[in-house]
């Protein structure tokens, strides 16, 4: 995991073909997409533009033939006179047509024969449309094709003076005065449309920028590929994965590193909101970061590394690995537990075989008076556990017992010490009962004042029911005011890398049975600290009303 983890940190991967980029394919399909939404407005708009005027001069050309059909004169000369080219209506038609700019102005008797007509020649025929709607009291509007071509076309009926239709008034608006007034306004839209076009590329490409800072310049294939072996890597390690982005909201975390927090971590907030304890959010602010630091996490040992996350020179947050090593650690419990029975006969045969040796000594040269001396002085000197019955116990103080002489410090049992019962955890207390004393031991032998040397730790042990009360006390020059002997880390050490767990891991495995350890003294003139441990329910055999 370590490892693989510099790679995912990198965040990045280039797998498989691909052709174009993700930022050219997203330039050049929202700039069709822009092209072609000009194209459908500019079309709409010439459609809509074009009915409009194509209504505009329909209208125009309604409202000439009715101003001309309102003329009593000409329905009169239409009545009563033939088509002539130089007659009153051929010269009224012309100057109308002529001051309104329109394509003709045509009057036709009741049986539709032209008195005018731009086109001298079309006087006195026929007209080339159908003049029945006119003619029978109705106007028309429409677009239609004479003899001049395509134009707009306005017909009134023209009526005399009894209000008879006697004729029709039949106004053109040439359809080429249309299409170039509609490709003017066409040309105007089109040069509004390019500036449009332009902010709208410049928008694209600020898109498209904005897009490849938010996906790191990654491809979607990449994106995908990413996405797996994320999924695959969160989903199949057995670490805990903890990230956060450069602003500390929690963006990845898995379910191993849920379970070692003893609750889900909610992602896409703060770390102080997210819900992962204090220990988790101080190794995210250590400094230097932690590489590979044990700490005590919970009622669990993890082994903690925090790696940073960059992409070109970009900060993009931290990873925080976190393995649990709380199986390791029962394993040494169980070793350290194996290990002191181990010391404790190795001790003993040591001894037996240095005392034997002594009393051979003294016997040989007849001196049986000093063999009896000497047999008095070790039943004196030795660490007598008469009140103990677990082998457990009597193995441990046994084992301590000799590291503690080759510290040259006394270790020594209580008085009051009196366990009858067997202990049924033997892992959980030894690791109590030995980090208890190993820091004891540590205590007298570094930091014993002159006036109480040699130094010395006594250890009181006392059953009480089915629990377990342990009480330490040494030599030493006891806790300074203000030190959190139960903290992260803390050691008396000079070196405390590595060092600084034992109070903390004796602490969580009493708590872990319901009891507790605590400073219940910090030191005195006669005295260094003292601390008292209860594990409940470790002991089976012994008598409820046993202390003492």
């Amino acid at each position: 995991m370590l490892t693989a983890l510099p790679a995912l940190a990198r965040v990045g991967i280039r797998t498989g073909p691909r052709h174009w980029r993700l930022r050219t394919r997203s330039i050049v399909f929202q700039a069709a997409v822009l092209g072609v939404v000009l194209l459908l407005c500019l079309l709409v708009s010439s459609l809509v533009l074009r009915n409009d005027l194509e209504g505009q001069y329909e209208q125009r050309a309604l409202a000439v033939a009715r101003s001309v059909a309102q003329d009593p004169r000409i329905a009169a000369t239409v009545t009563s006179s033939k088509p002539s080219l130089t007659g009153p209506v051929q010269d009224e038609a012309e100057r109308v047509r002529l001051a309104t700019g329109a394509l003709y102005v045509v009057v036709t008797n009741k049986d539709g024969i032209r008195f005018s007509h731009p086109t001298e020649s079309e006087v006195g025929q026929l007209v080339s449309t159908d003049p029945s709607d006119a003619l029978a009291g109705r106007d028309v509007v429409l677009i239609q094709r004479g003899t001049l071509g395509d134009s707009a076309r306005g017909k009134v009926p023209l009526r005399d003076a009894k209000g008879q239709v006697v004729g029709e008034v039949s106004v053109g608006m040439a359809m080429s005065d249309v299409n170039g007034r509609l490709q003017k306004l066409l040309l105007v839209l089109a040069l509004v449309m390019v500036p449009v076009l332009v902010i709208g590329m410049l928008g694209v490409v600020a898109l498209s920028r904005a897009l490849r800072r938010t996906t790191l310049g990654l491809e979607p294939e990449e994106m995908a590929d990413l996405l797996r072996e994320h999924a695959a890597v969160l989903g199949g390690v057995r670490d805990g994965v903890v990230a956060v982005d450069g602003e500390g909201r929690v963006t990845v975390a898995n379910d191993e590193a849920a379970r070692l927090v003893d609750g889900a971590i909610r992602r896409g907030e703060s770390l102080e909101e997210s819900g992962v304890p204090d220990e988790v959010i101080g190794l995210f602010r250590a400094d230097p970061p932690p590489r590979g630091a044990l700490r005590a996490l919970g009622d669990r040992v993890v082994l903690a590394t925090r790696l940073p996350v960059q992409r070109e020179g970009r900060d993009l947050g931290q990873v925080l690995i976190l393995r649990d090593r709380s199986d390791l650690d029962e394993l040494g419990r169980e070793l350290e537990a194996t290990r002191a029975l181990t010391d404790a006969l190795r001790a003993q045969a040591h001894e037996y075989t240095n005392r034997l040796h002594t009393l051979v000594g003294l016997l040989h040269v007849g001196d049986v008076d000093g063999a009896l001396g000497y047999l008095d002085e070790l039943q004196v000197s030795a660490v007598r556990a008469d009140g103990i019955a677990d082998p457990y116990l009597v193995g441990l103080l046994a084992a301590k017992s000799a590291v503690a002489s080759e510290a040259g410090v006394e270790l020594r049992v209580g008085e009051s010490t009196w366990v009858e019962g067997r202990v049924r955890r033997p892992l959980d207390t030894v690791t109590v009962v030995s980090n208890l004393i190993d820091n004891a031991l540590r205590a007298a032998s570094e930091s014993t004042p002159v006036e109480r040397r040699p130094g010395w730790v006594e250890v009181t042990l006392a059953g009480v029911g089915a629990d377990l009360v342990v009480h330490v006390v040494d030599s030493g020059s006891g806790v300074p005011d203000g030190l959190d002997v139960f903290g992260r880390g803390v050691t008396s050490r000079a070196q405390p890398e590595g060092h600084g767990l034992g109070l903390v891991l004796a602490r969580q495995t009493a708590r872990a049975h319901g009891g507790d350890v605590e400073l219940t003294d910090a030191g005195g003139n006669d005295r260094g600290a003292a601390f008292t441990a209860r594990l409940n329910d470790v002991l089976v055999g012994q008598s409820a009303a046993v202390n003492r």
